[in-house]
Order: C-alpha cells, then sequence, then structure tokens
C-alpha cells in the first residue's frame, strides 16, 4: 500500500509501487516530469470544479426559470426535469437541458417476444421476411448481453393490426423500466450561415 504523504520522511519521495527513494538518488529528468504532472492535475482539479460549479448554477438557474416562466400562466412545473430549449432574444445564443433517461426491460419483454414469434411464424409464408429481418435484428444481444432499447421500442411505430401484435407491443411499453437518468447542459452560438454551433465545455473538443 502506497504511504500516506504525511508518513514520507524529509529528503524522500515516494515511487509508484510505494517504496521510497532518496531525492538525490532520482534523476532531474523524473523530479521536472513528476513536477509537471502536479502542476497540471492541480489545474485540472481547479478546472473540475469550476465546470461542475458552473453546471449546478446553470441547471439551478434553467429549473428556476421554468418555474417563473409557467407562473405566468398559473402553472406548476416541476423544474428539474425534461428537456428545456431557451434562446437569446436576438438569437444569437441557445442553451439546452437535456435529460438522457437509462431504460431496460423486465420479465414482460419475454412475453412479448413470445407473441411475436407467433406473428411471424403465421406470416412466414407470407411477403414478411424483412420485418422477420427486423425483430430478429431488435431482439439481438451485444457483447455484454444487453438489447439494444432503441431498436425494440421502435417496433411500437410499425402499423400491424393482428391482436397478437398488439397485445406484444402493449406488454413491451409495460416491460419498460427506467433505471436512472444523465442530465446534459449544452451551448450555442449561432454562425453566419445560421447553424448553430456548440460551444465546447469539454478539453477534448476545445
Amino acid at each position: 500500500m502506497p504511504n500516506q504523504p504525511n508518513t514520507i520522511p524529509e529528503g524522500y519521495m515516494e515511487a509508484a509501487d510505494g517504496s521510497l527513494k532518496p531525492i538525490a538518488t532520482i534523476k532531474p529528468i523524473d523530479l521536472e516530469r513528476d513536477k509537471l504532472v502536479r502542476e497540471i492535475v492541480a489545474k485540472g482539479r481547479a478546472l473540475n470544479g469550476n465546470i461542475a460549479a458552473f453546471k449546478t448554477a446553470a441547471f439551478g438557474d434553467i429549473a428556476a426559470f421554468v418555474e417563473l416562466s409557467a407562473e405566468q400562466y398559473g402553472a406548476k412545473v416541476g423544474g428539474q426535469k425534461g428537456n428545456v430549449t431557451l434562446l437569446s432574444f436576438d438569437g444569437r445564443y441557445k442553451v439546452q437541458r437535456a435529460i438522457a433517461e437509462h431504460i431496460t426491460f423486465d420479465e414482460r419483454l419475454q412475453a412479448a417476444k413470445a407473441l411475436i414469434d407467433e406473428c411471424i411464424t403465421d406470416w412466414s409464408q407470407g411477403s414478411r421476411a424483412e420485418l422477420k429481418v427486423l425483430v430478429n435484428d431488435a431482439f439481438r444481444v451485444d457483447q455484454e448481453g444487453k438489447i439494444n432499447t432503441g431498436r425494440v421500442l421502435g417496433l411500437r411505430r410499425l402499423e400491424i393490426a393482428d391482436s397478437r401484435w398488439q397485445r406484444a407491443m402493449q406488454a413491451i411499453s409495460e416491460a419498460v423500466q427506467v433505471v436512472g437518468s444523465k442530465s446534459y447542459l449544452r451551448v450555442y452560438e449561432r454562425a453566419e450561415n445560421g447553424e448553430y454551433r456548440p460551444i465546447p465545455l469539454d478539453v477534448a473538443a476545445v
């Protein structure tokens, strides 16, 4: 276990394996590298704290504004939920709050698949080969054994009157379970061509 900073004797530095090395025996280039890394990390931590504070404040301000706007119509809304797009008066700037829900399916999805399989079997003599491929693709699992929720939910957009299919679509809808959500804040500036371009808020995109 690496030594704690306050237990390192004067004149020593802790190595990656937890051992103590006399500073006098460490190469100057290694000391310079250590200094550079620590300086960048310190600045990165400060920037991370600023971004976190900005995000918290921005979400709070947006929620408060949504509440204020709703009050103009005598309505009461939950300011922390839902996607919101706000524009500056001149339309030059745009701010978006997006809430992405992470969903999964419970055991009722198996019932839906069984009903769909019945339909596919009965229809196999007709001209529904494309539909069979679509269904099989929707229920295919990835390398982690997870089903693509978007493809499964997309089946509900198909207009099929068969009562078994309708029951299957109902089972899919009822099988949806929201297991979490993630909030995103995006800011944009309108370019000369009229398109909104994102103002990057992460290091990789700057």
